[in-house]
């Protein structure tokens, strides 16, 4: 600290002494300054790297979440309309109601429905059945980037000759599917209650 004269006879003493808690003051408040502003450049660059960062992160998210929900709804409308196919059909034109099945089908199960259309065939029209299958509801039970599987509810009229005015009839079918090729084929169909 700088010398200060010890005169206490008159003005210049007092005011050497306000000037020196004046400047003790100042040293206080720039030792406060000089903590806060040490903190305040590397708060600044976090506020500015959060400021960038941040929304990409967010639109990416967005990006992802998008991705998932058109890839579900590519799921659950290749769910539904291989349950469609699979619970309508015709004994007049039974090789078309096939194909449909088949178009939408791969591996096991496709090679299931194929050895059995032939016998499907035959028992079809002997029996002169027709089928008109009706959507209620699907949800998708677990599904992954290459894979899922669908739980489908589906109503269904059915005509033949043992019931001409019709039956109706109820199935809950878990439909496993597969991409191949940038298309949802079912692998496996089964009834599940």
């Amino acid at each position: 600290m700088a010398m200060v004269a010890r005169r206490t006879d008159g003005v210049t003493g007092r005011l050497l002494a306000r000037a020196c808690a004046t400047l003790r003051q100042l040293r206080t408040v720039g030792a406060r300054r000089t903590r806060r502003s040490k903190w305040l450049l590397p708060t600044l660059a976090l506020a500015a790297l959060l400021s960038a960062v941040l929304p990409g992160y967010l639109g990416v998210r967005v990006y992802q979440q998008h991705q998932v929900e058109g890839r579900d709804q590519d799921i659950l409308a290749a769910a539904r309309q291989l349950a469609l196919n699979f619970t309508s059909l015709d004994y007049r034109h039974y090789d078309r109601d096939a194909k449909n099945v088949l178009n939408m089908a791969t591996g096991s199960f496709r090679q299931q429905f194929a050895d059995q259309t032939s016998n499907l065939t035959k028992l079809v029209a002997t029996n002169k059945s027709v089928s008109q299958g009706q959507i209620l509801d699907a949800g998708i039970a677990r599904a992954d980037a290459r894979s899922a599987s669908v739980l489908v509810a589906v109503d269904s009229k059915v005509t033949n000759v043992a019931a001409p005015k019709g039956q109706a009839r109820n199935y809950r079918l878990q439909v496993d599917l597969v991409l191949q090729s940038g298309r949802w084929l079912a692998s496996n169909v089964e009834f599940v209650g």
